[in-house]
């Protein structure tokens, strides 16, 4: 029986047969299968192989480098794949230590892992719930379940009418006792943490795309050095060991050792500049991820509105007037302008708000410059209402003494008041919900139920205010006096309010081809009306449970007329993200409850709410928003966008320069001459420029109509066909230009080691003037706005042509890589060819731009 609950015995033999009231998961792996498991990605096998191969030509230096990338690539993701661990570790933490039982018939607090199917639980307020439940007694009992539905304000429950409590979530008032129907895993805090569990974190679109591309590249290096070396042993009679260390030349000229380290470099500082903007990045690969994304399934509460009740409107006896100012601030003002009867609704307004904030339990004060409600949202927001009306809320109070008060009862679902006013009256001040008002109401004029009707539909909530005047002896509230005889004073209208610019972050968002998807926990109802007021698709929510009575194509069908998901557990918002990838959909999610967890770590990026975030959805995020507002995630994909941008300009400016490297080398070995380049010049000119021009396309700005394109698709590499025809072209071209330098080398100079200083200083200046190309992919660099917008850049090539005059004309340079000094007309001829190379790639950008425009 409840009253009594279990015997001492009974408990006993039942935590025998059902396990403790605790939440267990597959053991984590360890640390060193972890860690071990990073070095199976092929990228950090190419790097492996790269870090070899430098050790083996000498240039230790180099090789050092790319065996730390490799390391700290390795540590990153060791790190980082213990979040989902972190997250198992979050949801058991909010599981209650402690929790009173009735057993043998007394209370007694037990730990909460000793709590049975069957025991009797206590509630109280204040009290986080330790396991799920069906109340048998239940006094004015509002929980806090938004942890586990999101939905923003408590909910009312009773014996008679939502019965049911859930493990985890906070009692907000009043007091029960609950018979315990499920304990750890098979509670609904259980369910959600094996969910989280089972949901394996999704590869990112960037790591998809390095994997791949990793792989080509190896196979082509691999294929290209093995025909280069039989061609030049068996048809070009090369010596075995001069083919081979030749080989290895070619090897090290094509291996992009520094593209890692430059998107890392990317990657990071596109971190630092969402940092500055309220995002923070968990991990690097994540920022590129947001310029992906063409989905992004959004929170409601707090996201895209402010997670302040506010009262928008008050229906007065002369008419209704509108209240301007949003959150709990008192800030606005009532909207009286051109009204006739302005002094009298301002005159009713006023008696409203005394009213209201008579018969109120919440308080509102001001912390570090900011304004909170402690208490219920809904009665705070009276608070601020009554001071935009022009009331002193302090000196209401304060002059006034409270008497006697009914607290709210979720059954009665109203709460009364009954104050001194310093006049001497003893009023009776009454609010709630309006059908229980307007029945306790004699004197009314006009039809209150239709005029409410209205914003009732609109999602929004309705407070009546009334009152009555009491006998000057009264000191207590007569059930009597309560039921009949109150004049009603008016309703206040109340909602959450979209932030004032969520609506045009969505605008943003599909102009820039990304669709946005409003799930959230609240009422259909109010769902549907946010979600038109945010300009998104003007249909009827679905609710979670329609999705998950239907089959997959059906799902799809509903999500393709509606744009919002109304009453959404954590296995629907699943669904919908499983069916929107398997559709190719690149999706984020955004959540703060544990609720949301799993979805966050299902999704391609999982965006949590900072200030209002549980520990559980941090840690199963990529990117945790410092101020939870939805504007922020579309400022972070515009940054992830232009990361992105920067990393294909990073990868058309490396692999061509690499390409014409080692076609230069594979042109040589083919046609029985000379190598234009030693290894060591090789390693020298790669050195150079990824620390210097490679770096510089970190720092480029947006370009243009950035968020005006579509997102890319989901199966889009790294290399495209037109990147791969890029690459081919100014491969040959640099091939082209270097061969040039090194035959008129060979004819001016008096030595191979003047000529092979020519062929280098044409490589570095033509990647020079490649960078000015690539910092315009398609758009036109010839101009002087080619210099603007990246100070970086131009500081870059300073640096570099410093560092390659050294190499040229300083002893211990020619000493260490067999360089000569050039004469004036080399430099001539060497500036020449660099401007013939910048000139040619800008044709092909000409030729292409007018052939798409005729497409078009």
């Amino acid at each position: 029986m409840v009253t009594e609950g279990l015997t001492a015995t009974e408990a006993q033999k039942r935590a025998r047969a059902q396990g403790p009231n605790t939440l267990e998961y597959r053991p984590p792996r360890s640390t060193w299968s972890r860690l071990v498991t990073q070095f199976r990605n092929p990228l950090i096998i190419v790097l492996l192989v790269a870090g070899v191969v430098t050790a083996i030509v000498g240039d230790y230096v180099d090789s050092v480098v790319i065996f730390a990338v490799v390391v700290i690539n390795a540590l990153i993701g060791w790190i980082q794949e213990g979040r989902a661990q972190r997250a198992l570790e979050a949801v058991s933490a909010l599981l209650v230590t402690e929790a009173t039982v009735i057993r043998d018939g007394r209370r007694q607090v037990i730990d909460a892992a000793e709590i049975v199917r069957g025991d009797s639980i206590v509630i109280e307020a204040g009290d986080r719930i330790a396991a799920d439940g069906i109340l048998h007694r239940a006094h004015a009992l509002r929980v806090e379940e938004s942890i586990l539905t999101g939905e923003s304000v408590p909910v009312e429950k009773s014996a008679e009418g939502d019965r049911e409590v859930f493990a985890g979530t906070l009692v907000v008032s009043g007091h029960a006792i609950a018979e315990v129907t499920a304990i750890g895993a098979a509670t609904r805090m259980g369910r959600i943490g094996g969910l989280i569990d089972e949901a394996d974190s999704i590869e990112t679109p960037l790591t998809r795309r390095l994997d791949r591309f990793a792989w080509q590249i190896t196979i082509v290096i691999l294929v290209t050095g093995a025909l280069a070396w039989v061609l030049a042993v068996f048809v070009r009679n090369f010596d075995m060991i001069e083919a081979f260390l030749a080989v290895i030349g070619l090897a090290v000229a094509a291996i992009p050792e520094g593209l890692p380290a430059i998107i890392s470099i990317v990657l990071a500082i596109g971190t630092q500049s969402m940092a500055r903007r309220r995002a923070v990045i968990r991990r690097l690969p994540s920022v590129e991820t947001l310029g992906s994304v063409d989905v992004i399934c959004t929170d409601k509460t707090g996201t895209l509105t402010r997670n302040e009740m506010t009262v928008v409107e008050l229906l007065l006896p002369c008419g209704d007037v509108e209240v301007s100012g949003a959150g709990y601030a008192p800030d606005g003002e009532l909207i009286l302008e051109q009204r006739i009867d302005a002094e009298l609704l301002s005159e009713q307004a006023r008696h409203l708000c005394v009213a209201a904030i008579s018969c109120n339990d919440a308080e509102w004060r001001e912390e570090e410059g900011d304004w909170v409600i402690i208490g219920d949202p809904t009665e705070g927001a009276l608070f601020p209402l009554a001071a935009k009306a022009g009331v002193d809320v302090e000196t209401v109070l304060d002059d006034s003494e409270l008497l006697d008060e009914i607290p709210f009862n979720p059954d009665a679902r109203y709460m009364a008041s009954l104050r001194r006013t310093p006049e001497g009256r003893v009023m009776l001040f009454v609010k709630g919900a309006p059908e229980v008002v307007l029945s306790m109401c004699e004197e009314m004029s006009g039809d209150w139920a239709t005029r409410g009707h209205e914003s009732a539909l609109a999602g929004r909530r309705l407070l009546a205010i009334a009152e009555r005047e009491c006998a000057s002896e009264t000191k207590r509230i007569d059930a009597s006096c309560i039921k009949n005889g109150l004049t009603l004073l008016g309703m206040s209208v109340l909602m959450d309010p979209p932030r004032p610019e969520a609506a045009e972050s969505i605008s943003q968002c599909h102009s820039a081809g990304i669709r946005v998807i409003m799930i959230t926990g609240d009422h259909a109802v109010t769902a549907s009306s946010i979600g038109r007021s945010l300009g998104l698709a003007d249909q009827e929510a679905v609710t979670g449970e329609q999705i998950d009575a239907a089959t997959d194509e059906q799902v799809r069908s509903m999500i393709q007329s509606t744009d919002v998901v109304a009453r959404a557990s954590p296995e629907t918002k699943m669904r919908l993200i499983s069916l929107l990838q398997a559709d190719g959909r690149t999706v984020a999610m955004t959540g703060d409850g544990v609720n949301d967890a799993p979805a966050l770590q299902r999704a391609d990026i999982g965006v949590a709410m900072g200030l209002r975030g549980t520990d559980a959805a941090r840690d199963s995020a990529d990117v945790i928003l410092t101020d939870d507002n939805f504007a922020t995630i579309a400022r972070a994909v515009r940054q992830g966008r232009v990361v992105y941008d920067n990393i294909i300009k990073s990868l058309q400016f490396i692999l061509p320069t690499n390409g014409g490297e080692a076609g230069l080398i594979l042109l040589a070995l083919l046609l029985g001459i000379t190598l234009p380049v030693t290894v060591g010049q090789i390693l020298w000119v790669n050195l150079v420029t990824t620390v210097t021009l490679a770096l510089a396309f970190a720092f480029e700005p947006a370009s243009r109509g950035v968020m005006s394109r579509s997102p890319r698709r989901r199966d889009e590499g790294l290399i495209t066909r037109h990147v791969l025809l890029r690459i081919v072209f100014v491969s040959v071209l640099m091939v082209a230009v270097s061969l040039a330098a090194f035959e008129f080398g060979l004819r001016h100079g008096e030595s191979l080691e003047f000529a092979r200083t020519m062929t280098v200083t044409m490589i570095v200046l033509a990647e020079v003037a490649y960078l000015f190309n690539v910092r315009r992919l398609s758009g036109s660099s010839l101009g002087w706005g080619t210099f603007a917008g990246n100070p970086v850049a131009n500081a870059a090539v300073g640096i570099l042509m410093i560092v390659q005059l050294g190499f040229i004309y300083l002893p211990l340079m020619q000493d260490v890589f067999d360089t000569a000094p050039l004469d004036s007309v080399s430099w001539l001829v060497l500036l020449g060819l660099a401007a013939a190379f910048f000139l040619s790639v800008e044709g092909v950008k000409f030729f292409l731009r007018r052939r798409e425009k005729v497409e078009m």
